[in-house]
């Protein structure tokens, strides 16, 4: 039986707002020293041949354009010959939090004290619909190159994504075929790696295999 392809999703490492709880979106924040070695730490450990990630297998990696996740990018890679083949995309991008952009969950609850992001979105940013649209069409383009590779012998079967909290557990939340809310019970730490594939070597049955490896302690 042959290996089943996989989605490896990455969050960048520690900002001064994740550590401080404060809700990160357009804001275009460095990591921290601390974010930095997160990452830089482990990355010959998790990136390069065989392992977590290896590049012989690596198809594409889609990459947020905001600089604490580019960063996060360049630091699991800087160490390896050739920079993996990576898209700077928007379609990976965090949540669009409009009103409540840098502002704590407390302050949110000040003004309205029954909104949650997974029932109610963010006024002037994206809507829950919002983030399953473009989530669910993220996973289409992924699951498209794992047919590709599964059926036809095309190109080769891992994806990596490399974003954010929020995004991450909401591409979880839709990969598994559930409701973009389930979300609110899955934790992704700064620098944690998530794995998804499929059980039963049936591409019609996503799973998730590993959810915050690489997690700080």
């Amino acid at each position: 039986m042959s290996p089943m392809p996989r989605l490896i999703i990455v969050r960048h490492g520690e900002t001064e707002w994740s550590l401080n709880g404060r809700h990160t979106g357009r804001t275009d924040i460095p990591l921290t020293a601390r974010g930095e070695e997160q990452i830089k730490s482990k990355a010959q450990a998790l990136v390069g041949d065989g392992k977590l990630i290896d590049t012989v297998n690596l198809r594409i990696v889609l990459v947020s354009p905001r600089k604490r996740a580019h960063r996060t990018f360049h630091l699991l890679t800087d160490h390896l010959p050739v920079t993996p083949n990576h898209i700077i995309t928007e379609s990976v991008r965090e949540w669009d939090y409009g009103h409540y952009e840098g502002l704590l969950s407390s302050e949110i609850k000040a003004e309205n004290p029954n909104w949650t992001i997974w029932n109610d979105g963010c006024p002037g940013g994206e809507s829950v619909e919002d983030m399953t649209a473009r989530v669910d069409s993220v996973i289409a383009d992924v699951r498209e190159y794992h047919r590709k590779w599964k059926e036809e012998g095309q190109g080769t079967r891992d994806v990596v994504i490399v974003a954010h909290g929020h995004f991450n557990r909401c591409l979880i939340a839709r990969w598994m075929m559930t409701p973009l809310c389930a979300g609110d019970h899955l934790n992704v730490e700064p620098a944690g790696i998530a794995v998804l594939s499929y059980n039963h070597n049936s591409l019609d049955e996503p799973c998730l295999n590993a959810l915050n490896l690489n997690a700080y302690a």
